[in-house]
């Protein structure tokens, strides 16, 4: 059973002091503010408007099927891109210094049909606490018995495939978050080790903010769009598998992939290991000189610079990259970095592969407890009394 973890820190690094203070550098030198800058709120308003404008085409435009379905495929594209660029830095607090600016933003996320209230627990505090460690971190507990994302993990049969199939389960993921996650989520005991105590007014949220993303994407175009349901189904689905599999693979390139590691904790339960060590093993880079990976992915695509410095908006992630680079180096730590999107796709690849086929060919029975009984004791039988 799982245990509350420590990172202890037994090399006692300085690491995150000495990083910590030449970024605060870095921002006083340029009198500037961590916050959203001009060029984060074009990005705001970009990607806002589109998915705004792609909606309201749909609902209300008289395309052609090939159009509507295009449409459809761009609005899931689109919801990830909100998700990415606007709603992750609100909720981290990161958008603005205005508590209040970064809650509405945060809202949003209710409208492309996940719960920011319980995705700040999933990822704010689980996640970015615990990443990659099995039992704790549950962005890796990704659907169990069918991928295999940690070696303390058992393995199976159907594994043996994951590196071809778990690409068009990624494409399930928002399907699974809209209907499943967020509710299966919020009414367990514990996400990770972290206990679970809502406020009452969140069991109201979880479901009328749900209610109104469903009148939204499934009542309200069934009421003014000229289909039929077979129609508005192809739709819906294929809006749902576009912005999942964009979800998905942003989400595990920066995770699990050759560079990066899945640390176990000691006897004690600890991970013998300061926290910012720790960010620097499981995390890494890809696309970092792609301008259109930097805009679209919201800073995800730089995942040590924002495991490091969450509550720093993602736009000035590129400025500061050298900061952590060279510091990180400085310590003999790793910076983990795939040179372009393809690069770390393939390092996916070979991780799923090696997770599942190879190691179930080397060895079916790891990680399986293997149960002893007891020899059989066989004792003397009394002989019956003697009748007549």
């Amino acid at each position: 059973m799982a245990r509350k973890i420590k990172f202890t820190n037994t090399n006692k690094s300085t690491f995150y002091a000495t990083v910590r203070k030449r970024v605060d550098a870095y921002f006083t030198a340029k009198h500037s503010s961590t916050y959203a800058n001009p060029a984060m709120w074009f990005k705001v308003f970009f990607f806002l408007t589109g998915i705004t404008s792609i909606y309201l085409l749909l609902l209300l435009g008289n395309f052609s099927t090939p159009a509507m379905l295009l449409l459809a495929i761009l609005l899931g594209m689109f919801g990830a891109f909100v998700g990415f660029n606007v709603c992750h830095d609100a909720i981290h607090k990161a958008l603005s210094p205005n508590p209040t600016v970064n809650k509405i933003f945060s809202f949003i996320f209710n409208l492309i049909g996940a719960s920011p209230y319980v995705w700040n627990i999933c990822h704010n505090i689980v996640h970015h606490t615990y990443t990659n460690i099995s039992g704790h971190d549950e962005d890796i507990d990704v659907a169990p018995g069918l991928i295999r994302f940690s070696t303390t993990e058992t393995v199976n049969r159907v594994q043996q495939y994951q590196h071809f199939y778990a690409f068009a389960l990624y494409s399930l993921a928002m399907l699974s978050w809209v209907f499943r996650k967020d509710y299966k989520k919020f009414f367990q005991k514990k996400i990770g080790e972290h206990v679970l105590n809502h406020p009452k007014i969140e069991y109201f949220k979880l479901f009328f903010y749900k209610a109104i993303y469903y009148f939204l994407f499934i009542v309200l175009p069934l009421m003014v769009m000229n289909i039929t349901y077979w129609q508005f189904i192809i739709g819906f689905l294929l809006m749902q598998f576009s912005q999942g599999l964009v979800l998905g693979l942003v989400f595990q390139l920066a995770h699990v992939v050759e560079a990066t590691e899945f640390p176990l904790p000691n006897e004690a339960g600890n991970i013998e290991e300061a926290w910012a060590a720790h960010q620097l093993q499981t995390t890494a880079n890809f696309a970092v000189n792609s301008s259109v990976a930097a805009f679209l992915c919201g800073g995800l695509n730089r995942q040590v610079e924002h495991h490091l410095f969450p509550k720093i908006c993602h736009i000035h992630y590129p400025a500061i990259s050298k900061i952590v680079k060279e510091t990180a180096l400085e310590y003999g730590l790793p910076y983990n970095e795939c040179p372009t999107f393809l690069d770390a796709l393939k390092s996916h690849y070979k991780m799923l592969k090696k997770l599942g086929k190879e190691t179930y060919k080397n060895d079916r029975h790891v990680n399986r407890v293997s149960v002893t009984f007891p020899e059989p004791v066989f004792l003397a039988a009394k002989p019956l009394p003697y009748r007549n």
